[in-house]
């Protein structure tokens, strides 16, 4: 007789514990355990519980292989879901064996787990385990699939393939959700005083491995019903027109001030300061630096040189490498909307900047439109205060349009959900990549299905507060993935194109720079323990698979797009797990998380623009600049919108933490806590310089980033 020790542990989360009965199978290379049925005195797999129990066996089996896990009815005790965190087997020889799983189970079924070393194609030989991989990968491709939600767009999760959860489950979520006070025949809610339509059904339809936590949906609707009752019962959510003076905008969220959203406020119209969120801003990725000027953008010498001043031109300028370009072109032809029933407006600026002798970066010329000619006058610093401010305004308005549908959504939202797909669909969870990249895909699948439940769809929240509209959305996004190259997602390689690598006091790169450095060699020391030759790599039909499918899905199989459809090296696989996780992590926080700093006073990032491009200057007055910028009510929805998203998430996870160890061997172990000590220093030093800003940078602080793509 043999007797193996089995360990459960069930995950803390609410409702994570089962009352379903739970067996277990152990199979080894010696032959495998009668099915045990896992049960001692008292409440067994409640959430957080550690339980301990023997399986006896006629003999021992050898090496463990595999252990099933077999959830079944449990008497009259409805089905439910369980989370399982790992099991640790203990042989009779005192062999330990980890056996990670970290994932909801739902319903009655049996599950394979593998023991925790992770283990590529090539390193299996044995059918068994072969077979295993096979027959995991079938059904992951079966329950998640593609879809197409527009053309030009990466693919996304096709949720109408899960399965829909029984009613009793349905019921338990209902209960913990604040109830609607109206809705529509789809089945759609809106929260109270809440501008966005919630699509429950399809949210309950989610499959339970990426939906998500109760924590965070109630974390959620928590920050959203406050501010948004707010608004409604100060009647803001309901006011169209004219904001009838600019001070009356400090009163929407005069609850939630942050220091830099009382900065902006009070330098917003400072030119230093319009230079400035071009390089530590929400959308720090727009300049190009320039040698000559584009012959779309004439601007002379005699322009400018009031503001160069008498020691220097505009040619000695473009020679040191001290003028830069925004160029806001991809806004030419998208499409208008209409809000409150009347039509918006879209310019598609040019931008020069110039880097002064004091070390800040200013605007120098700003031209509305990709022509020049007479109706399209390039409007100056030394032009009247409200030409100016509304000319920069209209650049400011183009960096929202650009920033929320190209940096943000598709960059960081759409990119990452395509990784995360093909990461499910292609990589069982015993492969290094699997779990490498499984902790920058939580939540992403859920987040994105709830942007696309209420943001995205018509008459979302886009058609409500953006002068493009859904319409706009898809056109902009398209036009943006065929334009979008792998040196663009590359941040080394990305400010070298760019020539910005000398620019002082760009917080982003600098710390962007430093945290893809402690990425890339985490990632390193990971792909070489597990693929030290080339062969390996190229061998390797599972990672072969994985990234042929994104460059299909996510980068619609375009060759011009520079991104790999096949890693030949360990430094290729390196470059480009370095650039997922990145992207996932760090970039969606640099882009994110500053919305409300930089957004709460409207002026600085309006969302539409109510009367035309100026084709003439000297015209504008702070009447017709009030009646440029949004109405009310679309700036209160639209400042709703960038209070959630900038929220903390309640059930945080930030870069480099690992709570699940899908890793058990000791190498990667070893890696993981290096990258960990890796972060906290550069934690420490971004710090430490934050102290003696006037103006702290703390979007890339490391326990700031969420792992991934979370909100």
């Amino acid at each position: 007789m043999a007797v193996y020790r089995v360990c459960v542990t069930t995950g803390p989360y609410l409702m994570a514990g089962t009352l379903d009965n739970i067996s277990v199978t152990l199979v080894g290379t010696c032959g495998e355990s009668p099915k045990q049925l896992l049960d001692r005195l008292g409440r067994d797999f409640a959430p957080g519980s550690v339980h301990k129990y023997k399986v006896r066996c006629s003999a021992e089996l050898g090496e463990l292989l595999l252990l099933r896990l077999h959830k079944e009815r449990s008497a009259f005790f409805p089905k439910d879901s369980w989370y399982c965190s790992c099991l640790c087997v203990t042989a009779p020889d005192g062999t330990r064996s980890h056996f990670p799983c970290y994932q909801w189970i739902e319903g009655y079924c049996t599950i394979e787990l593998r023991p925790g070393a992770a283990k590529t194609i090539c390193q299996d030989s044995l059918p068994l385990l072969l077979d295993h991989r096979k027959r995991e990968l079938q059904g992951r491709q079966e329950c998640y699939r593609w879809k197409v939600y527009a053309p030009g767009f990466p693919g996304m999760i096709d949720i109408s393939s899960f399965e829909e959860m029984e009613t009793d489950k349905k019921f338990a979520l209902t209960k913990m959700t604040p109830r609607a006070d109206q809705g529509d025949s789809s089945g759609n809610r809106y929260l109270p005083g809440f501008p966005m339509k919630i699509d429950f059904p399809s949210l309950l339809h989610m499959e339970p491995n990426i939906r998500y936590s109760a924590t965070k949906t109630a974390s959620l609707l928590f920050n959203a019903i406050p501010a948004s009752l707010g608004m409604k019962l100060r009647g803001l959510l309901d006011r169209k027109g004219s904001w009838k003076k600019l001070d009356d905008i400090r009163n929407i969220f005069w609850c939630h001030k942050t220091v830099i959203s009382e900065y902006v406020t009070e330098h917003w119209c400072e030119d230093t300061f319009f230079g400035y969120q071009y390089l530590n801003g929400v959308n720090p990725v727009m300049l190009h630096c320039l040698s000559s000027l584009p012959s779309k953008l004439p601007v002379t010498n005699d322009m400018v040189a009031p503001l160069l001043g008498p020691d220097t031109c505009l040619q000695m300028e473009l020679e040191r490498g001290n003028v830069f370009l925004a160029d806001y072109w991809i806004l030419a032809e998208a499409p208008v909307h209409c809000l409150n029933g009347r039509p918006q407006y879209v310019a598609a600026p040019l931008c020069l900047l110039w880097l002064n002798p004091q070390g800040a970066l200013v605007p120098l010329a700003i031209q509305l439109s990709q022509t020049p000619g007479p109706d399209s006058p390039i409007f100056l610093p030394t032009d009247s205060y409200w030409d100016w401010l509304l000319a920069k305004t209209w650049v400011r308005n183009s960096e929202f349009l650009v920033h929320e549908n190209n940096t943000h959504f598709l960059c960081t939202h759409l990119l990452c959900e395509a990784f995360s797909v093909a990461t499910l669909r292609q990589l069982p969870l015993c492969h290094p990549i699997y779990k490498l990249l499984l902790p920058h895909t939580r939540y992403t699948l859920q987040v994105n299905t709830i942007a696309r439940a209420t943001l995205l769809n018509p008459e979302g929240l886009v058609d409500k507060v953006t002068s493009v509209g859904r319409q706009g959305l898809l056109y902009l996004i398209s036009t943006a993935l065929a334009h979008f190259t792998y040196t663009d997602f590359c941040l080394p390689d990305s400010v070298r194109a760019r020539g910005v690598l000398a620019i002082p006091n760009y917080r982003y790169r600098d710390d962007g720079l430093r945290i893809w450095a402690a990425i890339e060699s985490f990632v390193s020391e990971i792909v070489g323990y597990y693929y030290p030759s080339d062969a390996s790599v190229r061998q390797d039909s599972e990672l072969q698979a994985w990234v042929g499918e994104i460059f299909a899905q996510a980068f619609l199989g375009r060759e011009s797009s520079g991104f790999p459809r096949r890693l030949c090296t360990p430094g290729e696989l390196v470059k480009f797990l370095t650039a997922i996780i990145f992207n996932c992590s760090a970039q969606h926080a640099a882009v994110n998380s500053g919305q409300h700093d930089f957004g709460a006073w409207m002026p600085n990032t309006p969302s539409s623009m109510r009367q035309p491009p100026p084709q003439t200057k000297g015209t504008a007055t702070l009447k017709s600049y009030l009646d440029t910028l949004p109405e009310v009510n679309v700036t209160c929805n639209n400042l709703l919108l960038f209070w959630l998203v900038s929220q903390e998430p309640k059930d945080q996870r930030p870069l480099g933490t690992y709570p699940d160890k899908h890793f058990t061997e000791e190498a990667p172990r070893r890696s993981i806590a290096a990258f960990q000590n890796r972060l906290a220093q550069i934690s420490r030093e971004i710090r430490e310089r934050n102290q003696g800003l006037e103006l702290p940078y703390a979007y890339l602080d490391p326990p700031l980033i969420e792992n991934s793509v979370s909100i």
